[in-house]
């Protein structure tokens, strides 16, 4: 791989971390709710992406579907746990997506797995449990149970990815489209004073919405496309989990938040599991959202 797409890819890896603590601060300090976060996060996606929202034909359905939950479901999702749990347990348990999604591929597409791929998903699944099971992700266990659907709902849909014949910037419209179709009247229906919320910090929403939308969905997910069509997938993959540990690194020294060895333990055997997952070849699975199960 070239150094520069190597430099790239280590850029979108903090875009990425970054993302993480700036939604906490949102739903947390800023007092904003979950739901209408991630549907005006939507949104931005949608408005900026409008001009390839070109109807995907008579499978719209299933890109309605698959696109939501690579992106607006799971963020969602991603954003309510983020109100109790920190945002290094969230980027390990967030990792539980790449086992899972080879597990699903395993039920559904009839996926190969052979003993060593069989190691990393163990590897994966114990790491993650272990960092929840470490007294600083036990005190988050419901905010990370949340994290863990999340990660459930992006990896089923990273399942059915290869079935949907889109450009990126197109799915990514679409999945804008149909995820705030999806948030915005589940935000009405179960959350309140979201207006109030709002207009309490206009400057500092506008620029997490500026930052999460545009930077995170359209530049670095276009980016990080790009760099997957001249690159193979499975060299690609594992840089991307350079993601949680720049998490884990951000949310100790930025936000200060609490780090014992229990989590690292498990943050590093579920970064090795999910390593293991991604360099061994695959016929079904979409290994660019193998480690990131979401736009």
């Amino acid at each position: 791989m070239p150094f520069r797409d190597i430099a790239l890819l280590v850029l979108l890896c903090l875009i990425w971390a970054g993302n993480v603590l700036v939604s906490r601060l949102v739903v947390t300090d800023l007092g904003v709710p979950p739901l209408w976060y991630a549907a005006l996060r939507t949104v931005v996606v949608m408005v900026a992406l409008a001009p390839w929202l070109k109807w995907p034909g008579r499978d719209w359905w299933r890109v309605a579907l698959v696109t939501t939950a690579v992106s607006g479901g799971g963020f969602a999702l991603l954003f309510v746990g983020l109100q109790d749990a920190t945002a290094s347990s969230a980027a390990i348990v967030q990792l539980a997506g790449a086992p899972m999604t080879v597990l699903m591929a395993m039920v559904i597409l009839k996926e190969q797995v052979r003993w060593r791929r069989g190691i990393g998903i163990a590897m994966a699944l114990g790491g993650v449990i272990l960092a929840i099971a470490s007294p600083d992700g036990w005190e988050n266990s419901t905010g990370l149970l949340f994290v863990f659907a999340g990660a459930f709902v992006g990896a089923l849909g990273s399942v059915y990815l290869k079935t949907i014949e889109l450009s990126a910037l197109r799915m990514m419209a679409w999945a804008g489209f149909f995820s705030t179709a999806l948030l915005l009247p589940l935000s009405l229906l179960l959350e309140s004073g979201q207006v109030e919320a709002s207009l309490a910090v206009p400057v500092e929403l506008a620029g997490a919405l500026a930052f999460s939308g545009l930077v995170v969905s359209v530049f670095a997910h276009t980016v990080y496309f790009r760099i997957l069509q001249k690159n193979e997938a499975g060299v690609v993959a594992p840089i991307t989990l350079l993601t949680p540990v720049f998490t884990i690194l951000m949310g100790a020294t930025l936000a200060r938040e609490p780090v014992g060895l229990m989590m690292l333990a498990g943050a590093a055997l579920a970064v090795s599991g999910v390593l293991v997952i991604a360099v061994r070849p695959s016929k079904t699975i979409f290994k660019g959202l193998l480690v990131r199960p979401r736009l």
